[in-house]
């Protein structure tokens, strides 16, 4: 690790001007630093500027407006989400979706904001290879050990997107508030992460002297029910071989909304959007639960050691789905 700056700052606007200020890529924020330092450590990335964003207490709120929509502020720790009352009673899925994401001790420091901003945990990507996702010419997951890679192919990098919380915040239409010089845009969570390309080989898109302040999730999608499934290949905090997050609203009997999405089986959260059409105006039945199911996998292209991926990510689509609709026993 080569010697950096260090700076702290009290507020978001003091973040701004010391990233407008700094060598474009060359300056980082850092608030619980769980992915950033390992980053660090591991010489993928060489700030010489690091800026401590976690004395901004503003940006570390939960807070229900009252027009029933949540904000969450990019400070917010995935334990502060787990202990949240609220949170269990009005929006379990958002609650399920960082239990499991790693120990407590990391959940302690984890933020929200960062949790969405953490790269590939690709072992070709962290270790001592020149792969394509750090600019080189070959993604070595495609014909090498692929037990983990993405099953849907969205471009050159075969790496699949690690976060159980985005899944789960692309189910319910969040957006993200990104703060910058230029002033403050809103982009949905679900256009914010984006497969990297020849030109951003990032999976997010966000600019160098930008930085997240807050995600809100609106009342539409809050007031339906869902859940968050994930399969592990050991009991807990581990990433997933596969999630699942399933949001449904039932009005008169029929489902008026749904949102199905993926997490570990593409470079960012898989929307299964042909699976919601067909629930969509429907009585959500278990067939109809698994014909979604069979339409959410449509197009999974597996490689040469992950297709146990195909036949987990439509089981717990099917499962998520009916446990969505409070539908799901043990029998069915």
């Amino acid at each position: 690790m080569r010697p950096f700056e260090h700076l702290t700052v009290q507020a978001a606007d003091e973040a701004i001007q010391a990233l407008a200020g700094g060598d474009g890529g060359n300056t980082r924020l850092i608030a619980g630093g769980t992915d950033l330092l390992p980053l660090l450590k591991d010489g993928l990335v060489n700030p010489g500027r690091l800026i401590d964003i976690k004395p901004a207490r503003a940006l570390r709120h939960l807070t229900f407006d009252a027009d029933g929509s949540l904000r969450i502020g990019a400070l917010t720790t995935l334990a502060e989400i787990e202990r949240s009352s609220q949170l269990a009673e009005r929006l379990p899925l958002l609650r399920q979706s960082v239990v499991d994401a790693a120990t407590p001790q990391l959940r302690a420091m984890a933020t929200v904001g960062g949790n969405l901003l953490q790269r590939s945990r690709c072992w070709y990507f962290r270790g001592p290879f020149d792969c394509w996702l750090k600019g080189g010419t070959v993604c070595y997951m495609r014909d090498g050990e692929n037990k983990y890679a993405a099953i849907f192919d969205q471009g050159p990098c075969r790496s699949a997107h690690p976060s159980d919380l985005a899944p789960a915040l692309v189910a319910l239409d969040a957006t993200v508030s990104i703060s910058g010089p230029a002033g403050s845009r809103t982009t949905p969570v679900a256009e914010f992460l984006a497969p990297p390309t020849n030109d951003e080989r990032v999976e997010y898109r966000l600019r160098p002297d930008e930085m997240v302040t807050e995600i809100r999730i609106p009342a539409e999608a809050i007031a339906g029910h869902g859940v968050y499934l994930k399969a592990m290949d050991r009991r807990a905090w581990a990433f997933a071989l596969v999630g699942a997050a399933a949001q449904v609203t039932i009005l008169d009997g029929k489902v008026a909304r749904a949102r199905l999405v993926f997490s570990a089986v593409a470079n960012v959260p898989w929307r299964a959007t042909a699976a919601e059409a067909l629930l969509v105006g429907q009585t959500l039945t278990p067939d109809l639960a698994a014909q979604a199911a069979d339409a959410a996998i449509a197009g999974a292209s597996p490689l040469a050691h992950n297709g146990y991926k195909v036949p987990l990510a439509r089981e717990l689509a099917r499962r998520a789905i009916l446990a969505a609709a409070n539908l799901w026993t043990e029998t069915n």
